[in-house]
């Protein structure tokens, strides 16, 4: 914003800016080839003109109409490990000398394959020790929707590890720097960097590992798919699929746990079979 939007509109009062005036400032970050932050300059300007709106400041948000106006990025898949490659990861990662909180959040996002902004907001209330289940709330799901993950042992043993390490912090994995915030954006995916797989995967890439190897090994492609919690298009049962499957769902789960396991501990001799539930 202080780059690119008050540098060029900062003097003008905010109910004399037009759609043109905004779209040309757009155009120029666009023109450096910047699309994402051309964007989300849009976006944040969208939101000061309606809070402008709203508070009688201004008439109209001028950058509703500019919605269309600006090239698109395009969608690229995200960098991630073949099953080749998972042993060694595995391995390095065994020995990571850097935050332990880190090192553990990394091995949690792999045996769960949730998100990353997923694992980075989780709280402890929405663990349920009893019934070995994490449940995400809707508000925090990437399609609305509440979603189930049913912790394996494995999972358990590191959350063990993990309360030892937040105390009394609501989050699972807080900020090193602030007790009142979870774990900031990047920290895992640097940690993956320092371990040398900068460009060779993400921590969004797990899921996408997780979910070619599980195919391979015969789990049913629609148990894969709600447990990676991908979209739901029919609306009815959207409302009613946050617990489809899940007994499959649970046995899948303390595989691809065990598999890790068995994977980082003799990362040299891994034979895996197809275990996958057919019905």
């Amino acid at each position: 914003m202080e780059a690119d939007i008050f540098s060029n509109l900062g003097d003008v009062p905010i109910n004399e800016i037009t759609s043109p005036q905004l779209l040309a400032v757009l155009k120029k970050i666009e023109a450096r080839g910047a699309l994402d932050i051309a964007k989300r300059a849009r976006q944040t300007c969208g939101q000061i003109f309606r809070y402008a709106v709203a508070t009688g400041r201004a008439d109209s948000d001028v950058s509703f109409s500019l919605k269309d106006t600006l090239k698109s990025t395009k969608k690229s898949h995200y960098a991630s490990l073949n099953e080749s490659e998972l042993p060694e990861f595995l391995s390095l990662l065994k020995t990571y000398d850097g935050h332990l909180q880190t090192q553990l959040a990394i091995k949690f996002t792999i045996l769960t394959f949730t998100r990353t902004g997923e694992v980075r907001g989780a709280v402890w209330e929405e663990i349920d020790l009893d019934k070995k289940e994490w449940r995400i709330p809707a508000e925090r799901m990437k399609m609305n929707q509440l979603h189930i993950v049913p912790l394996a042992d494995q999972v358990i043993e590191l959350l063990d590890q993990l309360k030892k390490l937040a105390g009394n912090n609501k989050y699972i994995f807080p900020s090193q720097s602030s007790s009142v915030k979870p774990m900031s954006e990047n920290t895992m995916l640097y940690a993956v960097y320092r371990m040398g797989y900068h460009s060779r995967t993400t921590i969004h890439g797990f899921r996408s590992t997780a979910s070619t190897i599980l195919n391979e090994q015969g789990f049913r492609p629609d148990v894969i798919e709600r447990q990676l919690a991908h979209g739901e298009q029919n609306a009815i049962r959207a409302a009613y699929n946050h617990a489809q499957y899940i007994p499959e769902r649970r046995q899948m789960m303390q595989h691809w746990a065990d598999y890790i396991e068995r994977v980082q501990d003799n990362s040299n001799n891994v034979i895996d079979g197809k275990f996958g539930v057919k019905k």
